[in-house]
């Protein structure tokens, strides 16, 4: 039985890429070709490493759907060399990647694990190492000749959660992910603890699919007290939109304002479609739990249940590509489709 897997490891840019030049103190980029020399504890793994970098790396707030592709796309080129794949993104806006990769990809039977580092990989204090060594170990498990983890993943300070689920909640600790609404699918301590009823298990059946279109014509509006009316119909007479992602408050709660309920009702009798998810990092949207929810129930609105931002905007975008009938939208959005809503 093969006991070493083959996990190519494909950089994009962010910090984990940088090593600090002790002299002027400026970061510069992490030569990938040299990862052994670099970073000698790889050498103790018995998973062969290959590595690919972006010809240029991308700081993540510089991120969009064609760098997603991009990614996605190396992957596919080598998916059946590998065993699993790890990739190296800066933190800020990871899990909007992760997200974006777990809908593109259907029926995935290997792993790809994000991670990142919150210090460079040079640093004395650096959390990079043990990220990347251990997102290399979890990509590289295997059971009876085949990958235990099959989905999506992002690793950072001793957890890996489905990336789907995460949020980027520090700025300044290792600690900077939370998965509120989810466990961690691998715990590493002594030993790499696997959650096996977490994990997402695949249909061995069907083929590894790549969906290539995202459509990025939506808006995300963070509903505040006092948001203006003007500013709103604004946005929601832009021309070519076709998908806003409303971020309200607690279990999805609006402004019962008259002008606020129209506006919406307005927008989705155009063929807009109108999702609706919590503001708050934990918990789900309930329309009607509430009066505040009830009338976004009533006029249509999408209930995004308990979906992070981050994985909204990856499936609106995965979803009207698909040039769906607002019904069949609001469906198939309520349904889990990577396992990022409960």
């Amino acid at each position: 039985m093969k006991t070493s897997s083959d996990i190519l490891l494909i950089y994009t840019g962010g910090t984990i890429g940088m090593v600090k030049d002790f002299e002027t103190g400026a970061l510069k980029a992490f030569n990938f070709d040299e990862l052994l020399q670099n970073i000698p504890e790889l050498k103790l793994l018995e998973h062969n490493i290959e590595t690919v970098s972006f010809s240029k790396p991308i700081d993540s707030s510089n991120m969009r759907p064609s760098f997603w592709l991009q990614i996605a796309e190396l992957i596919e080129e080598n998916y059946d060399k590998y065993d699993g794949f790890v990739v190296l993104h800066g933190s800020d806006t990871m899990s909007y990647s992760a997200s974006a990769l777990s809908f593109m990809f259907e029926n995935l039977s290997k792993p790809i694990i994000f991670t990142g580092s919150q210090l460079p990989i040079g640093d004395l204090r650096t959390d990079a190492k043990e990220n990347l060594i251990t997102s290399i170990q979890i990509a590289g498990l295997q059971r009876h000749g085949r990958p235990v983890i099959t989905e999506v993943g992002l690793y950072f300070e001793y957890k890996l959660y489905r990336g789907n689920r995460t949020t980027k909640i520090n700025a300044e600790h290792f600690q900077a992910f939370a998965s509120l609404n989810y466990p961690p699918l691998v715990e590493s301590g002594v030993h790499l603890a696997v959650n096996e009823q977490a994990l997402w298990k695949p249909n061995r059946r069907r083929k590894m699919k790549l969906h290539k279109g995202l459509d990025d014509r939506i808006a995300l509006i963070k509903i505040f007290p006092g948001i203006n009316r003007s500013l709103l119909e604004h946005i929601f007479a832009k021309e070519d939109l076709k998908g806003v992602i409303l971020e309200t408050y607690g279990s999805g709660n609006a402004p019962t304002e008259e002008w606020f309920v129209d506006l919406i009702r307005k927008t989705i009798s155009k063929g807009i479609v109108v999702v609706n998810v919590t503001q708050c990092i934990g918990g789900s949207v309930a329309m009607g739990q509430y009066e505040t929810s009830t009338q976004l129930k009533k006029i249509g609105v999408v209930s995004g249940k308990d979906i992070t931002t981050e994985a909204a905007v990856a499936k609106v975008m995965y979803l009207l590509e698909k040039e769906l009938s607002p019904k069949v939208f609001k469906t198939i959005f309520e349904t889990s489709l990577r396992g990022e809503i409960t």
